[in-house]
């Protein structure tokens, strides 16, 4: 059994086969996909989709970092309302951080909405599952700031290297691998060498970042096995119990 724990199943560019799609996921052995929110113009397909496959997918909500705009304060009262009213609906809160790649103008109303989201998390013991680019020093500042014992979460698509890994594991927080991993030149598959397998979950942030041989082509669930094999090489172990221990850590944190 394989958990995808960070997937965008309901965006567009699965409309043409989305059926389909979710029929290769379980073909792959793809028991459970966990769909984070990105703002007020994905809740609706992504509710729409739990509803349709109740046994297959689970449901977080918040705003997306590169989503945080003029309007900041009415999309974080849309998330604050679907956790004061649909709390049983919600596994974790997310996509939530600092993306500095895109938009370094909105640095602090980025900074504001992630840590407006960490509190809502600490007080309803949720989960939280992180978006990082170019911004491990400043999502640090924010959890180290922040840190209590009923924050935790995951570091989405995690791509730092020996000194994030070493925060990632003080603040108790879990490392996601996906497609990146099997990227040549990436250095994923060094850094991986020094995370412990009770430290990652495993994702396919689909439809991007599909891994080898499919890089390039838009990503869906069922190619986690080609990330969970890369893992499996790298750590010398059988697949079997990378898909075992990964699975086992998900349900930990997400509490499934």
């Amino acid at each position: 059994m394989l958990i995808d724990t960070h997937t965008h199943i309901y965006a567009k560019e699965f409309e043409k086969d989305r059926a389909a799609m979710m029929q290769r996921a379980t073909e792959a052995g793809i028991d459970l996909m966990l769909l984070p929110a990105i703002d007020k113009s994905t809740f609706g397909a992504m509710q729409e989709l739990a509803k349709n496959y109740p046994n297959q997918v689970k449901m977080m909500i918040g705003l997306h970092p590169c989503s945080v705009k003029d309007n900041v304060q009415e999309e974080l009262a849309l998330v604050e309302a679907e956790l004061n009213n649909k709390r049983e609906k919600y596994i974790a809160i997310g996509e939530i951080g600092i993306d500095l790649f895109w938009d370094k103008t909105t640095l602090d109303q980025q900074t504001e909405a992630f840590r407006t989201q960490l509190r809502w998390a600490k007080v309803l013991k949720l989960p939280v599952a992180i978006h990082v680019r170019n911004s491990f020093d400043e999502i640090f500042a924010v959890l180290e700031a922040e840190k209590t014992e009923n924050l935790n979460g995951v570091l989405h698509c995690f791509t730092g290297g020996k000194r994030h890994v070493l925060k990632a594991r003080e603040l108790g927080f879990y490392m996601g691998i996906g497609g990146v991993v099997t990227f040549p030149g990436s250095g994923i598959d060094h850094v991986l060498k020094r995370i412990n397998l009770d430290e990652i979950i495993l994702e396919t942030d689909a439809p991007y970042l599909a891994p080898v041989p499919y890089k390039g082509e838009r990503n869906e669930p069922a190619f986690i096995t080609k990330v969970a094999e890369k893992v499996a090489e790298i750590k010398g172990i059988s697949v079997t119990e990378v898909a075992d221990i990964t699975s086992a850590n998900a349900k930990k944190l997400f509490k499934l």
